[in-house]
């Protein structure tokens, strides 16, 4: 037995001295392999008499078992070392941040859009919309355009499938439109309330609360070039009643031009110019008191006192109710706001540009 438990020890300190996986299978090799001591025991069985060999050859398995056991306890303390070294070699510093994915934004034109709704309406200005898809009607004919104007031509507009040959339909070249839409609804809830209009024939003349509302949306046109894209936005407004002049006009656009531009020295210029749906007309445009377009003026919008055949389409009097109309560019307002130079900027969906606004 001693010299197996001398066998037992040597194969220890030889698997205590082997340093990589390689190495203990070499020491394996001496001791369990084919020509190991082990083995060359297990063959010397053959030599003993009957009754010594049941007896030496139960004591030879049990020192097998001690130096396989002793064999896989070094394997599992090699696997760990190589894992420790692994993880310090690969260390991560868990105090500092993780990835995050990076936040969204708004469009600057839709954070313009949000802006022009939340300063008319606390001016009272209800926010409409409507269909991009409009009739000839509501886009021209109702808006006094007559049938001769360039704006009704296959080169400025582009018409789509539907409608019929005398009343096509085509993507909406303005917001206008939603004067008439929300003024006609407007009308049709207040002639049902009152005495005597309830056929709905005629024009309404009855007490009616004012019609006060922009419209902002997509509006489509053939152009396309620095300045033009063809699908851009544009903002509506309109007020009438009885009593509003051009006066409310000029208070208006001016007071919401200096809350926009956060500028109480902003100068407003209304220049004489001409719009089918408006008599008279004017162009706005404005003067930056400093800052780099300082000095040089600038159009926003086009405006006017709505004229009386679109008071007419509306299905009001135009001896008793009056108004003004405006419309607006929003990308041209976020341009000056934010200072940007090239309208395409706003569609080339670029990333390093749309991320200085979030």
């Amino acid at each position: 037995m001693n010299d197996l438990n001398s066998v037992i020890e040597q194969a220890r300190d030889a698997f205590e001295q082997a340093h990589t996986p390689a190495d203990l299978e070499n020491s394996k090799a001496q001791y369990l392999g084919k020509s190991g001591r082990v083995t060359e025991l297990m063959k010397g069985l053959a030599a003993l008499p009957v009754d010594e060999k049941k007896a030496r050859g139960a004591a030879i398995n049990l020192a097998k078992q001690a130096i396989e056991a002793a064999l896989n306890a070094r394997r599992q303390a090699l696997a760990d070392a190589e894992l420790q070294a692994q993880l310090q070699a690969e260390a991560l510093d868990v105090t500092l941040p993780g990835r995050q994915r990076g936040q969204g934004g708004l469009h600057p034109v839709s954070l313009t859009l949000e802006r022009i709704e939340s300063i008319f309406g606390s001016m009272g200005f209800e926010v409409a919309q409507g269909p991009e898809i409009e009739s000839d009607w509501f886009n021209f004919t109702a808006l006094n355009t007559p049938e001769d104007h360039p704006a009704r031509s296959m080169h400025d507009t582009f018409y789509v499938e539907g409608g019929t040959e005398t009343a096509p339909n085509l993507l909406r070249t303005h917001t206008s439109p939603m004067q008439i839409r929300y003024a006609v609804q407007h009308v049709k809830k207040y002639r049902q309330l009152a005495e005597g209009t309830a056929s709905g024939e005629g024009l309404f003349s009855g007490d009616m609360p004012e019609i006060r509302v922009i419209a902002p949306g997509r509006t489509y046109r053939v152009d396309s070039d620095a300045t033009h894209s063809p699908m851009f936005h544009q903002c509506e407004g309109l007020w009438v009643g009885e009593n509003v002049s051009f006066k409310d006009l000029k208070y208006v656009f001016t007071d919401f031009c200096r809350t926009f531009f956060e500028s109480a020295d902003l100068v407003l210029r209304f220049r004489p110019s001409f719009f089918p749906f408006t008599e008279p007309s004017a162009e706005i445009d404005i003067q930056f008191p400093s800052g780099p377009l300082a000095g040089r003026w600038l159009e926003v919008a086009g405006s006017g006192q709505v004229h009386p055949n679109v008071i007419r389409n509306m299905g009001l009097d135009p001896e008793r109710y009056i108004g003004f109309a405006f419309g607006m560019g929003p990308d041209r307002l976020t341009m000056l706001r934010y200072g940007v130079n090239d309208l395409r900027l706003f569609f080339d969906g670029d990333i390093r540009f749309l991320s200085q606004f979030r």
